[in-house]
């Protein structure tokens, strides 16, 4: 396990965009933390390691978003995936092993997440401070 101090939206992103240089291109990582914490900041950061040039945001309506980079990224938002069905129906386990997954609210979809993943937990501490906590993942 790594912890991290953030003090900031930017270094949030440079932590997400640490963890990208470990990737090897077909990870799951199922990130926890509540509304406004930095997860999408962090997926920001992440895709910027692994050369997306396009702007990321959260995919809240659209439930997935797809980006070019070093490897596919597949940035998933499962705050409204209530039920195995519900999740079907986003194609998700098709896209299983053909890219870089990156799921927010994961705790949605805790039963059908591999075991084999990278777990990131985003905790407020403060109004501009935050604990990332990394698990599974390589030393960063």
């Amino acid at each position: 396990m790594q912890k991290f101090l953030s003090d900031s939206e930017q270094e949030t992103e440079a932590i997400g965009e640490r963890l990208a240089q470990t990737l090897q291109g077909n990870e799951v990582i199922a990130m926890f933390g509540g509304l406004g914490a930095g997860k999408t900041a962090f997926t920001r950061g992440l895709a910027h390691g692994l050369g997306v040039t396009d702007g990321v945001s959260s995919p809240t309506f659209a439930l997935v978003h797809e980006y070019t980079g070093k490897y596919m990224l597949y940035h998933f938002d499962m705050y409204r995936i209530n039920s195995f069905d519900d999740l079907y129906s986003t194609g998700f386990f098709d896209y299983l092993d053909n890219g870089v997954l990156i799921i927010e609210w994961s705790e949605n979809i805790m039963p059908f997440l591999p075991e084999c993943r990278i777990t990131i937990t985003i905790k407020t501490v403060s109004e501009q401070n935050r604990e990332i906590i990394i698990e599974g993942a390589s030393e960063l």
